[in-house]
């Protein structure tokens, strides 16, 4: 055999045995797990939980912790929106949690499953939408190949502990394949989503293994109402909530096995967060969070979410970090890795690949992170993190919480303006604005500027 049939035969032999890890030319597969309504320290490591969470723990070890990540709007649909098109609610008007059958988010802004489908990425949506369950504004719509679970959130349902006559209207729907399998989910139904979304994820990966590919999986846990499989019924000890979280912590590791297995683990980037914090008003049927109030408010207690982001040799393992980074940066962050143009419509979120791999010296491109509530600008976090400025707004906060799946009692206050340091006071207790007159300006002229550009000049 002469030389060049040598060479040839080498390089056959180096590309069976490497298989899908020899496509280099490829963008990482990514993978994100966006859990709903999770608290922050719902967890191990990032709270001390009376239950077990070894799978998140695992992935903690073999990834980087971020402990300052944020969302734009503690709600569903805003929330969501912002991490599929990298906009903020003010741009794509997307606010609070849509009912159904409405309009959502506008098919002018690109979602992430349609930026990367350009660089031949196969898509999948696996759990709960939440932008849109009109033609035209599905999953399959919106650039995912794959799409089962539901359409908006499982509490809109003729068995809604607040207004049942309404959300009795809408039949809780179940979609698979772009056709409705289950006309109006039963409560015993709602048992199997978290595995339903799991097995899907788990064979999307082993179909696709020889590509890239995008795999979300949006659970609709733990969003009251709370359900788990007859398998981890009372397996925690402590509640049906720790059931519920020792299910999803299941599922991490169900999604995990997986990409061992099939050989793609060492080129996937895999996110785990939640879409906001807790949902307090339901007590024993929610999660925890050290931080001031929760869902649905601009405090950190429903803006900050746990975060772990794992890929092997590229983000150091078992390491924590500080740096502030917000939803809307992943789009772009995956866009580059992957060789992606960046959607046509403007969007809002940052390349912060240095952040997210810890390189020395990364500083966040952001001036700031606008908050927000349904319609109403609420202020911002400058990019590094420190320092967050709310100005005056109503928020509501938590009196009697509720048990059993009820919903507990709420009171509304007000903020007036306010600035927070929140490296020295991260629960947002000390107003220091007269201290800190420098910071103040800077802060009020950035969110003057920002309300005035999104939000008109009311």
């Amino acid at each position: 055999m002469n030389r060049s049939l040598c060479l040839l035969a080498a390089f056959i032999l180096v590309a069976v045995c490497a298989g899908p890890a020899l496509a280099l030319d490829r963008g990482p597969n990514v993978v994100i797990v966006f859990l709903d309504d999770s608290g922050w320290a719902d967890f191990k490591p990032f709270g001390e939980t009376k239950y077990e969470t070894p799978h998140v723990e695992q992935l903690a070890k073999e990834g980087c912790r971020f402990n300052n990540f944020y969302v734009p709007q503690a709600v569903c649909s805003a929330s969501r929106s912002a991490l599929m098109t990298a906009c903020y609610p003010g741009r794509t008007k997307v606010r609070g949690a849509h009912p159904p059958r409405r309009g959502c988010l506008s098919t002018k802004f690109a979602t992430m499953a349609e930026v990367l489908k350009t660089k031949g990425y196969a898509t999948a949506c696996f759990g709960k939408w939440h932008l849109g369950d009109v033609p035209g504004q599905r999953p399959l719509d919106r650039g995912f190949d794959e799409n089962c679970g539901l359409m908006y959130s499982n509490d809109m349902w003729r068995h809604h502990p607040g207004n049942p006559k309404f959300w009795g209207r809408f039949p809780l729907q179940y979609w698979d394949g772009g056709k409705i399998t289950i006309e109006d989910v039963t409560a015993d139904q709602q048992k199997n989503l978290t595995t339903w979304y799991t097995e899907h994820a788990v064979d999307f990966i082993k179909r696709n293994k020889e590509k890239p590919f995008l795999l979300y999986v949006p659970h609709s846990m733990p969003h009251v109402p709370i359900f788990c499989s007859k398998k981890f019924e009372g397996k925690s000890g402590v509640g049906l909530y720790g059931d519920v979280m020792m299910e999803l912590d299941w599922s991490v590791g169900q999604i995990q096995k997986a990409l061992k297995e099939s050989g793609v683990e060492k080129e996937t980037i895999f996110v785990f967060t939640s879409d906001n914090g807790p949902w307090v008003s339901y007590g024993d049927h929610a999660g925890s969070t050290p931080y001031r109030e929760a869902k649905a408010t601009g405090f950190d207690g429903g803006i900050r979410s746990a975060c772990i982001i794992k890929y092997p040799g590229k983000i150091e393992a078992g390491t924590a970090s500080t740096q502030a980074f917000c939803s809307i940066d992943l789009l772009p962050t995956f866009a580059k890795l992957a060789g992606a143009e960046l959607p046509k419509n403007e969007i809002d979120g940052k390349d912060v690949w240095p952040i997210i791999t810890g390189t020395k010296g990364a500083k966040n491109p952001h001036a700031y992170y606008p908050f927000s509530k349904g319609g109403t600008f609420e202020g911002i976090i400058s990019g590094d993190g420190r320092w967050k400025l709310h100005l005056p707004h109503g928020y509501r906060t938590l009196v009697t919480p509720g048990k059993d799946g009820k919903p507990g009692r709420y009171a509304n206050k007000r903020i007036e303006l306010s600035l927070f340091d929140l490296a020295a006071d991260p629960q947002e207790k000390k107003n220091v604005l007269a201290d800190n007159p420098e910071v103040a300006k800077r802060m009020q002229k950035l969110a003057e500027e920002h309300k005035k550009k999104f939000y008109g000049k009311r």
